[in-house]
């Protein structure tokens, strides 16, 4: 009887990978729902906007990210429905937002120039593991 061992995959509970925002606060009170759980989340693709709260929320060394994880990240705006289809972004929106980052999301948006109405993107690479871990190769 032969035993083949290998690298164990990333136990993940939440998938991220197509994920362009939304609401702050349903994000908010879905990762507060995962880490409470103790869930493991790995980033496998796109993560914009609002998405980008999981950072500051779920415990960084419960994150993973793969070669496809891309973040985007750009100053809150308003609800069009409240601005008559206008963009208009929100000082307070967005002091909310970087209040929720981790230290080192802080340290990348003010080395990209901080946070504007344009999305800045975090892609794989050594600036992306400067704050989360890369998955293993299997997951």
């Amino acid at each position: 009887m032969s035993i083949v061992l290998g690298a164990a995959p990333a136990r993940a509970d939440y998938h991220i990978k197509r994920d362009f925002g939304g609401y702050v606060e349903e994000y908010k009170a879905k990762y507060r729902q995962i880490r409470d759980k103790g869930e493991r989340v790995v980033i496998d693709g796109i993560c914009n906007s609002a998405c980008t709260l999981v950072l500051g929320i779920v415990p960084l060394e419960r994150i993973c990210v793969t070669p496809r994880a891309s973040l985007g990240f750009h100053q809150a705006y308003y609800d069009k429905a409240w601005t008559a289809g206008v963009k208009v972004t929100s000082a307070a929106g967005t002091a909310e937002l970087m209040s929720v980052y981790p230290n080192e999301v802080k340290r990348w948006i003010a080395k990209v120039g901080g946070l504007t109405a344009e999305m800045k993107k975090l892609r794989n690479g050594v600036d992306l593991w400067m704050i989360v871990d890369p998955c293993p190769e299997e997951f």
